[in-house]
Parts: structure tokens; C-alpha cells; sequence
């Protein structure tokens, strides 16, 4: 029997995404590690490689047998995979000329096998630094990108094909067809539901609760929402305690708000307790962001002892439930070769050695955003809950980006920054290197380097007002940020400045988590999700962060950044493209809360900045 698609887990941060994407496909696919023995994959469909944050001619690189490419069976190599292929069959893999991070414009060459009904042109997703140089004997080129010759080959033969590019990402608009293709030369059964995982979950949850009940962290989200809908299924209310927790660092209202969406959609057994003193308390005087991160899982881990110790409840007839899906952990580098990009609550030291015990449930960690909010509408979980905007664990700790105002920016990037701009043709604008930093994934690796900020010069036109309410080239907008990411080692993010109209010269000042910064950020992000509302974008808009920043040009205001992204699985994300209007609106409203002196606009794609700025 055919055990359907193996993927050789490489490391890579979208390696469980190309099983959900391959199971999207009705095709059951299995994640297994790089150097998985060829008696173990001789039954498989077809093998795929993933992507991951090694060069194939570094010394750590992850083992792979090699054997693999003699069994006969189809191979397809994704990104890290494609150049894998080509190191081991004979061909040349080295550093780039130049990094490519998100959007690209892939120049169909071969439209038959793993390409055929594709365009001549196709918009792809990139995200790497070594390329293909040389392929391998036998290899025929398939595809090509303005900075990368060889985006793809294959041999057909062999039924073997490497790609630089992610069809697996959501944002390569032809991905699900090209591994449909793979799929359709790999004779795959077509067998894989939703309603098996279903049926498979409820039989494992049941497995591994053996007896014990669960109290699950509930933030009200969909994450949270689905898996505690699913552990009721399996396990029955009497054996499921919810806690949501007030940290402190909930949106406006947000606690009130989840208390009465819970009670309304029918969920009796959920307590929830106030921990925002402690959670203040431990966080005051941090700036670094891995270190909130961590120092918020740890405190959910006592709130959550805390509280059973007040129900008098026995510690060891309880697990601890999560609703951690696969994103947090493979940013949080939870798999083998896989890069730290932010430790999430969910994934701190206590959490890890408690998952090291089985003392921790978590029915949702193989799946991503799509499918949870899939599974949550076919167990029947009320719609508004499976569509609600995602807001991370950490709460508004990750968006009140905190500093001790002595952070510079890297003044040896001033020249490539011109350069880059000249290359765009930006003459409007005029850019500069923030005195901060933020998280970023590139490469499958971790980023922590400094936004540009771009503003139109005044000399350009009148005012930002007018620019906004004109037609935004957003093309421009997107390639100005393409290319200062992409050829400025040290960037990683680019913002758009919609307010005040003049440009100002702001420094980094010091600020930390105190109450009167979260107020701040809690009033601005009101005006932004009632906006959203009131505009009727909330549907089209994935997911909307409102980030606070220690820009200032008279050290007490501070400034707001605008994140609005589209995505499904939010391992990929677009920028959106809200309209002018709105815009002008919004900017108008945070402009006139005390406090605020500019706003920005994120142009920034995932990669290679993540959605959260920390």
C-alpha cells in the first residue's frame, strides 16, 4: 500500500505546509526526517524536499541519504530541495548575486509535466540567498526569474524537478496546480478529509488523555475556540476547564468581549481570572523581544498553577491544553534544523519540557490557520469565532515595541540605500534608515534589522492627504520595498509615512511596557478595528496589527504603524491595499489622540518581515 507523499524535513519554515497543501489535495502526506532511510520510503507516492535554512555546502548542513534519489520514484525539491538535487547529481550551488525575499515573476520555459497549464508568466514566491548555478547532466531548464536563471528544472526521465521557488505558499499564484501535477505523476490516491482528521483526532485525544482532564488556555481566538470545541467532543465538559486570562495586554474591551462570545456560542465550562498586575509586574524594564516572549509563557504557566490551586484541583489529574498550531512552532524552532524566529508563549522552556513529559495537549499543532478555521466549520463552531481577526497570544506586548533609546541606526547603509532608490525610480521619495529594529524571517532564518521609512518628498506634492486621496501607485510601493529588502542586507522591513504632512526628524526614546503606553496602543487600535468595520474590511483583511514605536521627534510623543496583511496560513503574507480613504480617515483619528505625533503604513511582505513586528 502506498504510503502517499513523504516530505524530507529539511528544516525549512513551510515544510508541514507542503503536507497541508498535498492534503488539500485529497492526498494523504506524511513529514519525516532529512536522512529518513530508503527502506522507509520505498512504499511512498512520490518524495518531496523541503526548503530549510542550511547551504548545501555548509558543514552543519542537515544529513540526507542520498540513496533516495535511486529508488525510482518521483522527486520534487523545493528551494533548499532544488539545490540539494543539484549539489548531489552533479550540478553547481552558490551564493547568489542577489537575495531574493517574496514576490517574483517566474518566465515559464517548459509548460509540460510538473508546469503544464501554466501561464507564460506566473507570479511566484521567493525566499533565499544560494541559487543554482550550474544544473545537473540530464537536467532541462523549466522556468527563470529576473535574478535567477535557473528557478527551476527538471529531468523527466527521472521523473525528478527542483524549484528555487514556494509553490506551497499561498502567494505563488499557481502553486496548488504545479503540486497537482507532482501529484498527478506521483498516481496518488485521492482519499485524505477533513472529516478523517476529525474522526483520527477525537480517537488520539481520547489516547492520550487516558483518564486525565485538560484545562486549555482560551484566548477567545479561533486557534483557541476550535480546539476547545474539539476537546469537548472527544472528551466531554466534565473533563475540559477553559481559562481565559486578562494579562493585561488585551485589546480594548477584549476580556468582556470573549467572556460573552464563549457563553453565547454554548461553552459553560470556562473560568477567567485577572493576572494583569503579575503580568505588568514581571514585564517592566524589558525592551528585548525574545525575552517578553519568554517571560509571558512563563507567567501563563503560573497563572494557569495558580488557578487550580484555587479551585483546589490536583495538579497531576490535569494536562495542559494549548491551541498551538504548526506556525508557532516551527517559528519558535521547534523541529530538527529548523531556525529560532521568535520564541512564542506557547513554546518558552517550561512549555517544552512539560510537552517533553506528555503533560501537554495540543490538538491542532500539525495544522495550519485555513485548516483550523476549516475544522472549526465543520464541527460546527459559530462563524464569527472562525473569522475572527487572529491576535497573538503575547497580546499587545509584540506591538508596543519597547527600547532604552540607545539604538542606532546602521549609518553604513545610507549609500546602498540611495543607490536601491535610484534604481526604483522613487524620485518622489526620500528614505531613511530607522534607529530600531524588528523581527523578520528570511531565508527560513531569523532576521532582527531596521525598517526604512519612506516619505514623499515635499517638493513631490502638496500634501500626503491629497497623495492618499489620488490613486496609490501601489506597484511602485511594492517594488520600492522589494528591492531595499532584497539588496540591503541590514533592512528588513519598509514603511510608508501617511501623517503628519511634512517630514519630521524623529529619534528613538525610551519606553517600556507601562500601563500608559498599552492605554495608547489600546485607543489607536479601537480606531483602527472600527474603521475596518466601518469601511466593511474586516473580511478582506486578514489581519490588521496596530503597532506602537519610541519614534520622536520632542521625546514624549511616539508614533503608530499600520500592518494590514492578507493571507490564509500566515506562513506567507501580502501587505494589503486598503483605499485612500480610509486611509485619510484613520490617519486623521490617530493623529488627534494625545500622544501621537505620526503614522505609518507597513509595505513590508511576508518574508521577509514577519506580521508581528516582534
Amino acid at each position: 500500500m502506498s504510503l502517499g507523499i513523504i516530505v524530507l524535513d529539511f528544516g525549512g519554515q513551510y515544510a508541514h505546509l507542503i503536507a497541508n497543501r498535498v492534503r488539500r489535495l485529497n492526498v494523504y502526506a506524511e513529514i519525516l526526517p532529512s536522512d529518513t532511510d530508503t527502506d522507509s520510503l520505498a512504499a511512498a507516492s512520490g518524495i518531496i524536499l523541503s526548503g530549510g535554512p542550511s547551504s548545501v555546502y555548509a558543514s552543519d548542513r542537515p544529513p540526507f541519504n542520498s540513496d533516495v534519489m535511486d529508488l525510482g520514484i518521483p522527486i520534487l525539491g523545493l528551494c533548499y530541495g532544488h539545490q540539494l538535487l543539484c549539489h548531489h547529481l552533479g550540478g553547481r550551488v552558490e551564493p547568489g548575486e542577489l537575495m531574493e525575499f517574496g514576490s517574483a515573476n517566474l518566465r515559464v520555459l517548459d509548460a509540460s509535466d510538473v508546469f503544464e497549464g501554466l501561464a507564460q508568466e506566473e507570479k511566484i514566491w521567493m525566499s533565499h540567498r544560494d541559487t543554482v548555478a550550474e544544473m545537473p547532466p540530464g537536467f532541462e531548464r523549466m522556468g527563470e526569474t529576473e535574478g535567477c536563471p535557473i528557478a527551476a528544472m527538471g529531468n523527466e526521465a527521472l521523473r525528478i524537478y527542483g524549484m528555487q521557488f514556494h509553490p506551497e505558499v499561498t502567494h505563488t499564484e499557481s502553486g496548488m496546480r504545479i503540486l497537482d501535477n507532482f501529484l498527478q505523476l506521483c498516481c496518488c490516491e485521492r482519499t485524505w478529509t477533513m472529516e478523517n482528521f476529525i474522526d483520527e483526532s477525537v480517537a488520539s485525544l481520547r489516547d492520550q488523555c487516558d483518564g486525565k482532564k485538560v484545562f486549555l488556555f482560551v484566548s477567545g481566538g479561533v486557534d483557541s475556540s476550535v480546539s476547545f470545541l474539539l476537546l469537548n467532543r472527544a472528551l466531554g465538559n466534565e473533563r475540559v476547564l477553559g481559562l481565559h486570562i486578562d494579562n493585561g495586554l488585551m485589546r480594548k474591551n477584549e476580556t468582556a468581549m470573549v467572556e460573552k462570545l464563549m457563553r453565547d456560542s454554548g461553552f459553560n465550562n470556562l473560568r477567567v481570572v485577572d493576572a494583569s498586575r503579575e503580568f505588568l509586574e514581571r514585564l517592566a524594564g524589558v525592551s528585548d523581544p525574545e525575552v517578553k516572549r519568554r517571560h509571558i509563557g512563563d507567567e501563563f504557566i503560573n497563572t494557569r498553577d495558580r488557578a487550580l490551586e484555587e479551585l483546589n484541583l490536583d495538579a497531576n489529574e490535569w494536562l495542559l491544553g494549548q491551541g498551538t498550531l504548526y506556525t508557532d512552532a516551527i517559528e519558535s524552532g521547534s523541529t530538527e534544523h529548523a531556525e529560532t524566529i521568535k520564541t512564542h508563549h506557547n513554546r518558552v522552556a517550561v512549555v517544552e519540557r512539560l510537552l517533553a513529559e506528555g503533560k501537554i495537549v495540543e490538538p491542532l499543532s500539525n495544522l495550519y490557520k485555513d485548516e483550523a478555521r476549516e475544522l472549526g466549520e465543520k464541527l460546527g463552531l459559530p462563524h464569527h469565532l472562525v473569522w475572527r481577526h487572529p491576535f497573538p497570544g503575547p497580546g499587545l506586548a509584540v506591538r508596543v515595541l519597547c527600547s532604552d533609546g540607545i539604538e542606532g541606526a546602521d549609518i553604513v547603509c545610507a549609500e546602498k540605500l540611495r543607490k536601491a532608490m535610484e534604481g526604483v525610480g522613487a524620485s518622489d521619495f526620500v528614505a531613511d534608515i530607522l534607529p530600531l529594529r524588528s523581527v523578520g524571517v528570511q531565508g527560513d532564518g531569523r532576521s532582527y534589522a531596521h525598517p526604512v521609512r519612506i516619505a514623499l518628498n515635499q517638493s513631490a506634492i502638496l500634501s500626503e492627504a491629497s497623495f492618499l486621496a489620488t490613486e496609490i501607485d501601489w506597484d511602485l510601493l511594492e517594488q520600492i520595498s522589494t528591492e531595499l529588502t532584497n539588496s540591503i542586507p541590514q533592512v528588513n522591513r519598509v514603511i510608508l509615512q501617511l501623517g503628519p504632512e511634512k517630514q519630521i526628524g524623529q529619534k528613538l526614546k525610551q519606553g517600556y511596557l507601562t500601563g500608559d503606553r498599552l492605554d495608547l496602543l489600546r485607543e489607536a487600535d479601537a480606531i483602527v478595528m472600527d474603521a475596518l468595520d466601518r469601511y466593511d474590511l474586516m473580511a478582506t483583511v486578514n489581519q490588521m496589527p496596530t503597532v506602537l514605536l519610541p519614534l520622536s521627534s520632542d521625546g514624549f510623543c511616539e508614533s503608530i504603524v499600520l500592518r494590514p496583511i492578507t493571507t490564509d496560513d500566515f506562513m506567507t503574507a501580502r501587505f494589503d491595499r486598503l483605499p485612500g480613504q480610509f486611509l485619510i480617515d484613520v490617519t486623521g483619528h490617530l493623529l488627534a489622540l494625545d500622544g501621537i505625533e505620526a503614522v505609518y503604513y507597513d509595505i513590508t511582505h511576508k518574508p521577509p518581515g514577519t506580521v508581528e513586528w516582534e
